[in-house]
């Protein structure tokens, strides 16, 4: 996303604020204190900022260049430090075993590269690091996304063309999870923890001291 679709996109998810601050929570509960945490993909960067709130190192890298300017300002607005880059997830700009946890929310259904970019993330995590993938299902209903819609507080006009988008475009891009799962073992993501949602799933991989990175 570019120019005006990305403002609008900053406009409309920053009425979810409290789902960034709830994941924040959990993660914090997951990784050490002041860990270096890397988010791939952040958009208008609404969890970077939670978790850079929390005392994390925070990095962020997005091949949006209208995300990472809304980025930046989000956070300098917020008065917290982090770091957000202009990137391919694909081919990420960090260094191989430095990084505590990775983060990739609603977004890797949009990567051209999927299985680059998992092989990516297992590169720059820290042996014992770990990574969370939470994305939309292709099995997903509407009935369910509609739901979803309706509890984000937009208006019927931004509810139209957010279930609109969601029909048209996101559906037909998501994964299932059994493609999830062989797209992981591919990248060489081991011992997967999964979890499903009405709208989505979760996984989480936690780097081995044997694989390669």
């Amino acid at each position: 996303m570019e120019g005006g679709i990305a403002r609008w996109y900053d406009r409309t998810t920053r009425k979810s604020m409290e789902d960034f601050r709830v994941l924040a929570t959990r993660i914090a509960a997951m990784v050490p204190a002041g860990a270096r945490v890397l988010e791939v993909a952040p958009g208008p960067g609404f969890l970077s900022i939670e978790l850079a709130k929390r005392g994390f190192d925070v990095c962020a890298v997005d091949i949006s260049r209208t995300f990472v300017e809304l980025a930046q300002k989000n956070a300098e607005d917020a008065g917290v430090k982090a770091t957000f880059l202009r990137g391919n997830a694909s081919q990420l700009l960090i260094e191989s075993n430095s990084v505590d946890f990775v983060m990739c929310r609603a977004a890797f259904k949009n990567f051209t590269e999927p299985v680059k970019a998992m092989r990516e993330i297992l590169r720059v995590l820290r042996p014992g690091g770990m990574a969370m993938l939470i994305d939309m299902r292709r099995d997903v209903s509407m009935q369910d996304i509609k739901q979803f819609v309706q509890g984000m507080g937009l208006n019927w006009w931004n509810r139209v063309f957010t279930n609109l988008t969601f029909k048209h475009m996101l559906i037909k891009r998501a994964y299932s999870l059994d493609e999830i799962r062989t797209m992981a073992s591919e990248a060489g993501w081991k011992e997967l923890q999964t979890e499903t949602s009405p709208t989505g799933f979760e996984v989480i991989v936690r780097k081995q001291r044997c694989d390669v990175g």
